[in-house]
């Protein structure tokens, strides 16, 4: 058998190093050749490799820690906007439902923030506003035996419904007066003396609103077994030496409590400056008289004529 020679050797292995070299089958994309990786430019630390940022812990504030004395400012200016007077009102969800969320924090919080809420607002007994005058059960009806037990002041209007007064307006035991242990002082306000002579033809009897304003009071200061003080108040139209006044006052003086003067009629322990009245109805003349119509003042032209204008609105 012929053994190949040498040079055919060489000659196949010098034609294997040049012969062609394949091409790749996957084409180029130029912009792909074009991207740079940003980490490769930055000079001190890769972006890719760099930490992330903490989370900054936010360190809640120890109001717990402060004392009782600054704990109980805070809860007064919390409820400064509520008002003076709380009552049954159409408003009261919009008005009170976001501030008082903070009773819901704990007990410590909602024993703390309760006092300061029912011991600086004062609460009306008997409804005034909207469609809840004639409510069968008032907001002190309607409030725990431990909320009531907080309170210091309740109010007493005495005016809307004089003709008619609602069948809600009677003092029982579901009123729950007898667990307002802390009520010092009832403050009572009169919008109107039925007594007056500019209510006559329209009253329900001579005397009825004057027997029933001092029973319904009567009610009330022997109900509240802790009571030292009655307030009175009044619209301008008021006098002292009225029927209203003066059956009010023999039932504040028959339960033994002190007297107090309200600031917007300005009475005090001495006699009433008598003054002119101008008694105007912006209805005109034979225009009907609401049964229910709360008494305003008009006092704009008083300093220059002399006299209070009594409007029926």
């Amino acid at each position: 058998m012929r053994r190949p020679s040498a040079g055919s050797k060489a000659s196949r292995a010098s034609g294997s190093k040049s012969g062609p070299t394949p091409v790749s089958s996957a084409k180029s994309d130029p912009v792909a050749d074009l991207a740079v990786n940003i980490g490769d430019l930055t000079i001190d630390v890769p972006i890719e490799n760099a930490p992330k940022p903490k989370r900054k812990v936010i360190i809640p504030f120890r109001f717990m820690e402060l004392p009782s004395e600054l704990r109980e400012r805070v809860y007064a200016y919390h409820f400064d906007n509520f008002g003076e007077v709380l009552d049954l009102d159409n408003e009261n969800y919009k008005r009170y439902h976001k501030k008082l969320g903070i009773l819901r924090t704990c007990r410590t919080v909602y024993r703390e923030a309760s006092y300061i809420f029912y011991t600086t607002h004062t609460v009306r007994l008997f409804p005034i506003y909207g469609k809840f005058f004639k409510a069968k059960k008032p907001l002190l009806a309607r409030m725990t035996p431990n909320q009531r037990s907080m309170i210091n002041t309740l109010e007493l209007r005495l005016g809307p419904g004089w003709n008619r007064p609602p069948r809600g307006w009677v003092v029982n035991e579901g009123l729950g007066l007898k667990d307002c242990t802390s009520a010092r002082r009832v403050k009572v306000f009169v919008e109107c003396d039925p007594s007056n002579e500019m209510f006559k033809g329209f009253r329900h009897s001579d005397g009825f609103y004057e027997r029933f304003s001092r029973e319904l009071l009567g009610a009330v200061l022997a109900g509240l077994p802790r009571l030292e003080t009655v307030e009175f108040d009044a619209f301008p139209s008021v006098k002292k030496n009225g029927a209203m006044m003066k059956a009010l006052l023999e039932a504040t003086t028959a339960k033994g409590c002190n007297l107090a003067w309200g600031p917007k009629k300005g009475w005090d322990d001495g006699e009433e400056k008598e003054d002119e009245v101008k008694i105007i109805s912006y209805g005109g003349i034979g225009s009907r008289l609401e049964m229910n119509a709360h008494v305003l003042i008009d006092s704009s032209h008083a300093q220059e004529h002399g006299t209070s204008v009594l409007v029926l609105a």
